[in-house]
């Protein structure tokens, strides 16, 4: 297997249906209260973009997307609608938006990442499908237009120099997310006013 670094269409993957999941073990004892514990330290997405489909020519670009694929074979990119930033959906990517780490005068080497904060409590979820030319990178919150390259296809940050101790990293960037499809087959139904149509095109991320 491989992963492709090639996007789905975006006209496609705009009208999808999806989003996070996560696996918790519920286990409800003999007085009625509940022990639960998560299966899964980190979500996983899955989506279905046969909403996406409107047009016979969307149906033909699925359909040979799929076949370059080999079906679930090779991963590639997706464009998530709902969450494709590090800011807010109303907001611009800015290099103070997501603390990725802090120098110790060593390291060089840092992973993009997103927190999800809600109240006390926050997750942060490792970025490994950045877009090319939307990475900034700020130090001690001053915006660093050289010294550092972006690795598109992990995620990571390498700076020229080790950024010195106690210095605040941050990063502002769009990301994808890296999928499989998660069929082997696509079950096309063939139509003569819409020219043909897909009830389901599952999507499943993969976890890197």
């Amino acid at each position: 297997m491989a992963f492709h670094e090639v996007r789905f269409p975006d006209n496609i993957s705009r009208g999808a249906r999806g989003g996070p999941e996560r696996r918790t073990q519920i286990v409800e004892l003999v007085s009625g209260a509940e022990e639960r514990n998560a299966s899964w330290a980190n979500s996983r997405r899955r989506y279905d973009v046969a909403y996406g489909i409107r047009r016979a020519d969307d149906l033909a670009a699925v359909v040979a997307f799929f076949e370059a694929r080999n079906g679930r074979l090779h991963g590639f990119r997706f464009k998530d609608w709902a969450d494709f930033k590090s800011c807010l959906p109303s907001q611009t990517p800015g290099p103070t938006d997501q603390p990725i780490g802090t120098g110790n005068g060593a390291d060089r080497q840092f992973q993009l990442a997103k927190r999800y904060t809600s109240g006390a409590q926050s997750w942060t979820r490792a970025i490994t499908k950045p877009v090319g030319g939307t990475v900034t990178i700020a130090v001690n919150g001053t915006p660093q237009a050289s010294g550092w390259s972006v690795d598109t296809t992990t995620g990571a940050v390498t700076f020229t120099t080790a950024p010195s101790v106690g210095v605040a990293i941050t990063a502002g960037f769009e990301f994808d997310v890296p999928v499989r499809f998660d069929s082997d087959s696509l079950d096309v139904i063939l139509d003569l006013e819409r020219l043909g149509s897909i009830n389901s095109i599952p999507l499943l991320e993969i976890r890197a």
